[in-house]
């Protein structure tokens, strides 16, 4: 009777487990679905070619082009500076300083940079990087997509070191042993053995980074500051997405509501089908290794 009953309560216990589950993946699924459909419904007035060929201007004429473009130079410049710099510290935390005092120091301190505002990290960058070169040039201001780029790319940083740092720690001891018997280097090891066991899981995590940073306002506000012209020089002044949408929002005009409207949908899309790709790099590295 006693067993009877043990494993009654066990089924009990794991069929509500399983409900709340899939309760709350329903609920996230309906929150996504409902964002998703409240974008589209509130900016489908804008969502045609002009957004996408048409740079921004007052009125219904007007598009998100040169935002468009330098979400996507500013973006670019933020994954490039933090995914070596990212990867590299990674791999030394997993590989020559793990179980240390200092691993577990820079861990701790890593944890805090992943949890700091954003618009702190654009405060910092707006003060050693737009303040000094605003004094050399005497005065005149310097926000840039490239001091956006620095902003976001502290924003990545901590996501791209704690996801190698784990994807390398997940590798098994076994490879470590068997190639450092056969009297391979640490570093060419680290390089082109276990880099490249765990190079899905580092993969995914530089594409949640992107995503993490594609939505980011406030330290492109303090950095790249924004324009109304199509340009690709990093060192101007740069329009972005979510500094757009920013300003559009805060607008009387219906007209200005739905570009914003319209690309909070491009900017949730764009972030969307990056989770959707890390997935798939995750899932088919896991069905390549079974």
């Amino acid at each position: 009777m006693a067993t009877d009953w043990l494993y009654l309560r066990r089924r009990a216990v794991n069929a509500l487990a399983l409900a709340l589950s899939t309760l709350a993946t329903l609920v996230g699924l309906g929150f996504l679905a409902w964002i998703l459909w409240e974008t589209l419904r509130q900016g489908i007035a804008a969502l045609d070619l002009k957004l996408f060929t048409r740079i921004t201007a007052y009125g219904a004429d007007g598009g998100l082009a040169n935002a468009m473009v330098g979400s996507l130079v500013i973006d670019a410049l933020g994954i490039l500076i933090a995914t070596p710099i990212g990867v590299l510290a990674g791999a030394w935390l997993a590989e020559y300083a793990n179980r240390t005092r200092l691993g577990e120091s820079i861990r701790f301190l890593n944890d805090i940079l992943l949890s700091a505002p954003s618009i702190v990290l654009g405060l910092f960058v707006y003060t050693i990087v737009v303040l000094p070169s605003t004094a050399l040039t005497h005065g005149n201001t310097t926000f840039s997509g490239l001091a956006g780029g620095v902003a976001l790319a502290l924003i990545a940083l901590p996501v791209i070191v704690r996801t190698t740092d784990e994807m390398l720690r997940l590798v098994p001891s076994t490879l470590r042993e068997a190639a450092l018997s056969l009297g391979i280097p640490q570093w060419k090891l680290t390089l082109q053995i276990l880099m490249r066991a765990a190079r899905s899981g580092i993969i995914t995590g530089v594409l949640l980074a992107l995503a993490r940073i594609s939505g980011e306002t406030a330290p492109l506000l303090f950095t790249a500051f924004g324009n109304n012209y199509m340009t690709f020089n990093p060192l101007d002044k740069m329009s972005s997405l979510p500094q757009v949408i920013y300003q559009y929002a805060n607008d009387p005009g219906d007209a200005m509501h739905a570009l914003a409207w319209a690309g909070a949908f491009v900017v949730t899309m764009f972030v969307l089908l990056l989770s959707l790709v890390s997935r798939l790099v995750l899932s088919r590295n896991k069905v390549s290794h079974d």
